[in-house]
């Protein structure tokens, strides 16, 4: 690589791609001559060739990190996106379904209309219906309505962003499937293209039904973040007074049946109470500790609790 900062950073994670890098490298070359870029490939643990084919074609444009083992694809984002030294970031699989030739479209897209994402849209997708295509759409749905972030193809890798943006994700866990969540909590203005999409040709996807219970808990996640992540008191505490007063109704009740000689001992409402009241305090006082740890983190880091676009000042 030549000193001069690279105008875009292509990360693409790999696992078991022996077949489908050195044609994935091809296409990125031929896709992207006119633009400096460096390509970032991030080994996450294979277990055959891919390593030993990316070593034959290395050029000085190509960064390769090698991980110990497999930590999964939001690890092998994120330290793409760590070491990248480019103004703004791409992502993209590495399976040859996402096409490295609508990079320059969204590039353009990103620059001329100043967006801080571009997310692609897998027009015409040619992944099977029942166990990629609905589930898919399912996912998209609960996700665009849980989190208001309005991006219509969440599992389409192949996004372009401003470095800033893309350094500041937060990826931990598996949260690569809601990097447009993660982005907007930043306040980044996003949009949407439709990108080219084929079918697999060589090797074998990574993904299956399993993953489901994996992101309905992390949407959970995300929702918390979205609402609650800089006021957990207003979560737990709301929850936790309308659950006591709740409780305290109840015992009252109780308690006034008691005064006119009713037994309530054993009685299910008189536990339900007692269970409320005990809840709702134990509800109130996970919101002062959670907002406690959400001011050291702050605090502590000297972070910021706001993201300023620009400042504007006459000359």
């Amino acid at each position: 690589m030549n000193s001069q900062q690279p105008e875009i950073s292509l990360v693409v994670a790999l696992k078991n791609e022996e077949e489908n890098v050195q044609p994935l490298i091809a296409k990125v070359s031929e896709a992207l001559a006119g633009l400096e870029y460096e390509l970032i490939l991030i080994d996450d643990g294979s277990s055959d060739q891919t390593v030993k084919k990316i070593k034959e074609v290395l050029t000085s444009r190509i960064k390769l990190v090698v991980f110990r083992k497999n930590f999964g694809q939001t690890q092998a984002m994120k330290a793409g996106i760590d070491i990248s030294t480019g103004k703004y970031v791409v992502t993209m699989d590495g399976d040859l379904q996402n096409d490295p030739t609508d990079i320059p479209m969204m590039y353009k897209k990103l620059i001329d209309e100043d967006w801080d994402m571009v997310a692609g849209r897998r027009k015409n997708r040619k992944d099977g219906f029942f166990l990629r295509k609905l589930p898919s759409r399912m996912a998209n749905y609960f996700i665009r309505n849980s989190t208001n972030v309005r991006i219509s193809d969440y599992g389409c890798s192949l996004k372009i962003f401003k470095s800033d943006i893309a350094k500041n994700l937060g990826l931990y866990g598996e949260l690569h499937r809601f990097i447009p969540v993660l982005a907007a909590l930043q306040g980044a203005t996003i949009t949407e293209v439709d990108v080219s999409h084929h079918a697999r040709t060589a090797g074998k996807s990574k993904y299956g039904m399993g993953r489901t219970f994996k992101v309905i808990s992390d949407l959970i996640l995300m929702v918390f973040f979205l609402k609650y992540a800089q006021k957990p008191m207003h979560l737990f505490g709301t929850a936790g007074f309308i659950t006591l007063m709740g409780g305290i109704g109840i015992n009252i009740y109780m308690l006034v049946e008691k005064i006119l000689g009713k037994e309530i001992w054993g009685r299910p409402l008189l536990l339900l109470g007692i269970l409320l009241v005990i809840g709702g305090i134990q509800l109130i006082t996970i919101g002062i500790i959670a907002d406690i740890q959400m001011r050291t983190y702050y605090e502590s880091q000297d972070k910021k609790t706001y993201s300023v676009r620009t400042i504007i000042t006459k000359e």
